[in-house]
């Protein structure tokens, strides 16, 4: 892992809930933001511990997940570089109710909740913008939950292949979790996801090389995404 320091103040600059702030009140937030190092599998919290803050992804890739009732691991979402997670319990005051594990090696930083808490007192814009970011978090889950609920697992698959846009056929997708994971995020058993994956092989619209997957006919495979 890296060992430079990270500059918190620059860079939690560019991040949106942010970046419209002054130096000076940045500074205050930046001088109580800790950075945290993980390797892959290290826990960043388990569910039912306190949560004191939230945490920034600088690098790295954290997945966020809980047991079902039948000791199935759920993936309910995947955090990535520049995004955060933890704020909303955070406000609530209340412990973590899923478990974090880092995927890869990871950065994080975190952000305790006296500096939010006392920067939302003093300042009222600062306090629309992270509703604004909580909104986006709801609206994110909100429609995840409506892909469940009226997408085929087919389709699930394919919009998360093409989420990224693929300029055109011969494009390589590199997956960054396991199938395993992926599919537990995308409400999939591994056999089904498997499956899927399977034919789309055998409808020649992809080609798959371990974690890595050729697009081969874009055009063929978004109308195959639409029956």
């Amino acid at each position: 892992m890296a060992n430079r320091k990270l500059n918190a103040q620059e860079y939690l600059a560019r991040l949106p809930l942010f970046n419209e702030l002054q130096p000076d009140e940045l500074a205050t937030i930046a001088a109580a933001t800790t950075e945290r190092a993980l390797g892959r599998g290290d826990l960043v919290f388990r569910r039912g511990d306190p949560c004191v803050g939230f945490h920034i992804v600088v690098y790295g890739q954290v997945k966020l997940a809980f047991v079902s009732a039948n000791g199935q691991e759920k993936v309910v979402e995947l955090i990535g570089p520049g995004h955060s997670f933890g704020e909303a319990l955070m406000f609530m005051e209340k412990p973590y109710i899923v478990t974090a594990t880092a995927l890869a090696e990871t950065l994080l930083l975190h952000v305790p909740a006296q500096a939010v808490f006392a920067e939302l007192e003093r300042d009222a814009g600062f306090a629309r913008k992270m509703l604004a970011g909580l909104s986006r978090r709801l609206h994110g889950l909100i429609s995840d939950v409506e892909a469940y609920s009226l997408s085929s697992g087919t389709q699930r698959v394919i919009g998360y292949l093409l989420k990224e846009e693929p300029p055109g056929d011969g494009t390589r997708i590199r997956l960054e979790v396991s199938k395993g994971v992926l599919a537990s995020r995308l409400n999939l058993t591994p056999e089904h996801f498997s499956r899927i994956l399977g034919d789309l092989v055998d409808q020649k619209l992809i080609e798959v090389d371990k974690r890595e997957i050729t697009i081969l006919d874009l055009e063929r495979l978004r109308r195959y995404e639409g029956k």
